[in-house]
């Protein structure tokens, strides 16, 4: 069996709900499809939330009506019969008087939860329908019968596989079957929502629970580029990458994946293939645990870093100092992605800033702090294991003319990162691309 996930652009309209389910069918093979809400409706859910946040009724049901008014427009377009298109006004009218109650209840983050999670239940209900009024056998399974974070906010697989395994045994005749992405429950059994990768990381949750053949990822783009192509002409879509490939390039800036949620699908061993709605034909890129032996893959970079130095004479031969600057950053929440040391000092990158001025303030209490904003981190990927010599070389070479702030090589087999100024992102992705590729 197959997983295959669509985003929001691709249920967007009555029209892509019709291309999607003619994909999701057109082989005639068993699958789960993992639907997201339709472009938009997320917004307009958050924005209801927040009124009711700000004990204001009267906006949060004005953009109720607003939203509803535009799912009932879909309703003619997308069905054929009157009566299932009765049945989808009513199921529609239903969801949206669910949210007129809470809307109406005091103000949690458990209701705010609550009120994101329609828009995915109003999508997979629609083309559910479509598909049975097309004489599709299809069953919904909901996600919030399956999908469950433990108490730390981590999948609770165990729970998952089981209770998901048991649904397909007991409903085993159908040729498709729709679920929510991003909605699950929480160890208390309250609906919350997958943090990291939301429906991405559901499928591939899904596919690790089942043992997938393949996870299908399905945007408007083909597959991972080797460089992003809003900034270098002539990319290319890179056809095969190692999960741990996948990993750098998703963490490092290349937008098409959420780095998290790839890896229930590495443990498991499945499969994940990102394939483009609007080039259906198109192979896409296959991630999987194979490894292209001494291959440049691609070049990703992460805007909006901040680089902090710490400088210390009394760093040299203190074995304490680094356990210090580790500590600061633990104790304020904040993960660094780069590390550079010297004999006196450290550099560390961040991206996010908002507990900067409580670390710097507790770093200069060991040394001195510069801090730099406005960076990006730059990362070329690929097979760099320290038996292929000259890729580092050609990296560097490539940035001979740009500031390098920092480089990390080493502490992965499949990622040299360079720190720049944001001004040069351009220019370093430029010259990459003509050396590497």
């Amino acid at each position: 069996m197959q997983v295959y996930k669509f985003g929001g652009t691709s249920v967007g309209t009555p029209e892509r709900m019709k291309d999607v389910c003619r994909l999701i069918t057109e082989d005639g093979q068993q699958k789960i499809v993992v639907l997201s809400a339709m472009s938009g409706t997320t917004n307009s859910l958050v924005e209801i939330a927040d009124y009711v946040r700000k004990g204001n009724p009267e906006g949060a049901g004005t953009t109720i009506t607003h939203l509803r008014r535009k799912y009932r427009e879909h309703i003619p377009c997308l069905y054929d019969t009157e009566e299932m298109r009765q049945q989808t006004r009513e199921l529609i009218d239903g969801v949206f008087l669910d949210i007129h109650d809470l809307c109406g209840m005091k103000f949690t983050e458990y209701i705010e939860k609550d009120i994101l999670s329609k828009g995915e239940i109003i999508s997979t209900n629609m083309v559910t329908n479509y598909l049975k009024e097309q004489n599709v056998k299809t069953m919904l399974i909901p996600a919030l019968d399956y999908m469950k974070v433990d108490k730390n906010g981590e999948p609770d697989m165990h729970y998952i596989r089981e209770h998901l395994l048991d649904i397909l045994r007991k409903n085993p005749d159908y040729d498709i079957y729709i679920t929510q992405g991003f909605i699950c429950r929480d160890a208390a059994g309250r609906v919350d929502n997958l943090q990291r990768g939301g429906s991405d990381y559901t499928a591939t949750l899904i596919g690790a629970s089942i043992r997938a053949d393949e996870v299908q990822i399905w945007t408007d783009i083909d597959g991972m580029h080797n460089n992003d192509p809003r900034f270098v002409e002539g990319t290319t879509p890179v056809r095969q990458l190692n999960f741990e490939e996948s990993a750098e390039l998703a963490y490092f800036g290349a937008k098409i994946l959420h780095p998290t949620c790839i890896q229930p699908a590495r443990i498991a061993g499945v499969p994940v293939r990102l394939k483009n709605t609007m080039a259906p034909a198109a192979p896409g890129t296959i991630i999987n645990n194979e490894m292209q032996e001494g291959t440049i893959k691609a070049v990703a970079a992460k805007d909006n870093i901040t680089a902090i130095k710490i400088v210390s004479s009394r760093m040299l031969l203190a074995s304490g100092f680094l356990c210090k600057v580790f500590s600061i950053f633990d104790k304020y929440k904040t993960s660094i992605d780069m590390i550079t040391t010297s004999e006196v000092g450290v550099s560390v990158t961040i991206d996010k800033t908002s507990r900067l001025a409580a670390i710097v303030e507790r770093l200069k209490k060991i040394g001195t702090v510069q801090v730099d904003h406005d960076m990006c981190i730059i990362c070329v990927v690929g097979d760099l294991r320290s038996r292929n010599t000259g890729f580092e070389t050609l990296a560097t070479e490539a940035l001979r003319d740009i500031p390098l702030r920092m480089i990390s090589y080493g502490g992965s087999n499949h990622n040299i990162s360079f720190l720049v100024s944001m001004s040069d992102k351009q220019r370093a992705l430029q010259a990459l691309q003509k050396t590497l590729f």
